[in-house]
C-alpha cells in the first residue's frame, strides 16, 4: 500500500469525516472529529499537530482517501499528549496506527516532550490493542464521581483553601501514587498532565481549590472549569469540571463530595465530573457518599520519548 503521513489540511474535512462519522457506530454514539475537524487543527504549528496517513501516497496534495489520524499537543515543557486517533476501517490491519503515532512521537520528542500519554476507553479493545502496538506502556486508570450540584449541601467537615496543606496532602496520598501524579489538564480537554504546586496556589488564589480538614488536612479537589455541553434533549447543560478528588477515608470522602456540589452550584453548575482513581477503595468510598460514578474506568497510557525504538529509530 503506497501510504504517506503528513500534515493534516482543511481540504481533507471530506475525507476524515467520511471514516470518523462510523467510529461509534456499534455503540449509538457519534465522533466529535467531524463537528470540530477545521477548528482543531487551526492551531497546528502552535504547540500542536495533527497528522493524516495519505492513503494515495501523495505528500503534495490532499487526498480523497485518509487512511487515519492522530494529534500531538504539548501540554507541557516536556509532556505531550496524543488524542484523536482514528484508523479508516478498510485500512486497518497495516500498521496505520503505528504510522501515525511515530509521527506524534518524532514532532513531540522535536519539541522537547520526554513523554507522550494518551486515553483509552477501557472498552475499546482494539484501541488499546493499537496503542500499546505503538510503544505506549499500560500508566494508570480513573473514573468520574458526579456530586448533583446542591447550594444546601454542607460538609461535615471544615473546608478551606489553604494551598500548601493541600499540596502536602496530595504528595503523600494514595490516589497521587495510583494516579502517577496525574490529574485532568487545566488548558487541554480530556487530557491529564502532572499536578503541579503551582496548580494549588492558582486554584487557591481563584477560588478553585476545596480542602477538607479533620483535624489535619484529610482530601483535596481543585476546580478546573466550567464549559456548556448539550445533552441528550439538547439542551445547554452547564459543566463544573474537578482536576482531581483525593481523601483518605469515607468520612472525608463524603464530606469532599458534598463541599464539590455545593461549589459547582455556587458557579451555577447544572452536572459535574470530578476525576478519581480506579479502584474498590475510590469507587466504593463515592458510592457509599451516595454520589453517582461512571459505568467504566478510563485507562491512561504513556510513551517513553526517550526511548529510539519508540521512535522507530536505532539506539546510538
Amino acid at each position: 500500500m503506497d501510504l504517506s503521513v503528513r500534515r493534516a489540511r482543511p481540504e481533507d474535512y471530506e475525507a476524515v469525516a467520511e471514516f470518523t462519522s462510523r467510529t461509534w457506530a456499534d455503540r449509538d454514539g457519534s465522533d466529535y472529529i467531524p463537528r470540530i475537524y477545521r477548528d482543531w487543527i487551526a492551531d497546528d504549528g502552535d504547540g500542536q499537530m495533527t497528522f493524516v496517513l495519505d492513503a494515495d501516497g501523495d505528500a503534495e496534495r490532499p487526498s480523497e482517501a485518509v487512511a487515519g489520524i492522530c494529534q500531538g499537543v504539548l501540554l507541557s515543557d516536556y509532556e505531550a499528549w496524543a488524542q484523536g486517533m482514528r484508523v479508516n476501517p478498510e485500512y486497518r490491519g497495516h500498521g496505520v496506527s503505528l504510522d501515525l503515532s511515530r509521527a506524534v512521537f518524532r514532532w513531540a520528542a522535536a519539541e522537547g516532550a520526554t513523554v507522550a500519554r494518551n486515553m483509552v476507553f477501557s472498552w475499546n479493545v482494539a484501541g488499546l490493542g493499537q496503542s500499546r502496538a505503538a510503544g505506549f506502556e499500560p500508566c494508570t486508570e480513573f473514573r468520574w464521581a458526579m456530586p448533583t450540584p446542591d447550594a444546601s449541601a454542607e460538609p461535615d467537615l471544615r473546608v478551606t483553601d489553604d494551598p500548601d496543606a493541600g499540596w502536602s496532602f496530595w504528595t503523600a496520598s494514595d490516589a497521587r501514587a495510583h494516579l502517577r501524579g496525574l490529574a485532568l489538564d487545566a488548558e487541554e480537554s480530556w487530557a491529564v498532565s502532572e499536578l503541579t504546586r503551582r496548580d494549588f496556589r492558582e486554584a487557591a488564589d481563584e477560588g478553585r481549590l476545596l480542602a477538607v480538614r479533620d483535624g489535619g488536612t484529610r482530601g483535596i479537589a481543585l476546580r478546573n472549569r466550567t464549559y456548556e455541553r448539550e445533552n441528550d434533549a439538547d439542551e445547554a447543560e452547564t459543566w463544573a469540571e474537578y482536576a482531581v478528588g483525593a481523601w483518605a477515608d469515607p468520612t472525608a470522602a463524603r464530606a469532599l463530595h458534598r463541599a464539590v456540589a455545593r461549589d459547582a452550584a455556587g458557579v451555577g453548575a447544572d452536572r459535574t465530573r470530578v476525576l478519581i482513581p480506579e479502584g474498590v477503595g475510590p469507587v466504593s468510598d463515592t458510592a457509599y457518599a451516595r454520589v453517582d460514578v461512571s459505568d467504566d474506568p478510563d485507562f491512561v497510557m504513556a510513551a517513553d520519548l526517550t526511548d529510539p525504538s519508540v521512535l522507530g529509530e536505532e539506539a546510538s
